[in-house]
């Protein structure tokens, strides 16, 4: 499949004409990624460069270009070849931050790997959906009973909490209750023993 792609871009690059020093070759062998990774960065840049054209610099540079088109057709080599160069270097940098080397050569010993395995591949019905279901939906299945658990015993929690809750505010109803008690006999005691000194002041 990778190899299949990457001559196909091959023959779509040499259908264009690629003909410049700076045009992209691919490699007589079957490549790897790394390999097809800087064949289509290339490729990029050749279109990129195509679609600008010295025509659209000899334009924007019109007088230079009347008065030294020799001179001109250098500047813009140079100018392309300085372009093509610093983008080559960030992808470089790119790919050295990211470790791709290593990555993609990883994955080629990978499919190489599997192309040498000599059992067939874990597919049991023949059918990946039907296979990929069968291994997933216990997962799942086993997912839903464990959230479902979990949910009754936060809702069993919460219903706890909410007559804890309620008993805690009826204790401070009969708190407050029992406050109001006390303090309408203490107001009538005092008021009693008012009336007592009141009556007593009054005896000759």
């Amino acid at each position: 499949m990778k190899s299949s792609f990457f001559w196909r871009l091959k023959m779509a690059a040499e259908a264009d004409g690629l003909s410049s020093c700076c045009s992209p070759r691919a490699p007589a062998r079957s490549p790897d990624r790394e390999e097809l990774v800087d064949f289509i960065v290339d490729l990029f840049l050749r279109k990129v460069t195509e679609a600008a054209g010295y025509q659209r610099f000899a334009r924007c540079y019109s007088r230079l270009y009347r008065a030294q088109p020799e001179l001109t057709k250098c500047i813009y080599d140079q100018f392309i070849c300085h372009l093509q160069a610093s983008f080559r270097e960030e992808i470089q940098e790119l790919k050295d931050e990211g470790n791709l080397t290593e990555l993609l050569g990883s994955l080629d010993k990978l499919v190489e790997e599997a192309k040498q395995r000599e059992l067939p591949a874990w597919r049991p019905s023949g059918l990946p959906e039907e296979d990929v279901r069968s291994a997933v939906v216990p997962y799942f299945l086993k997912q839903r009973k464990y959230l479902q658990k979990a949910l009754k015993e936060r809702e069993e929690g919460n219903a706890t909490l909410a007559r804890a809750v309620l008993a805690g505010r009826e204790k401070i109803a009969d708190l407050h209750e029992e406050i109001r008690r006390r303090k309408e006999e203490w107001q009538a005691t005092v008021r009693e023993g008012r009336e007592i000194v009141n009556t007593l002041d009054e005896l000759p």
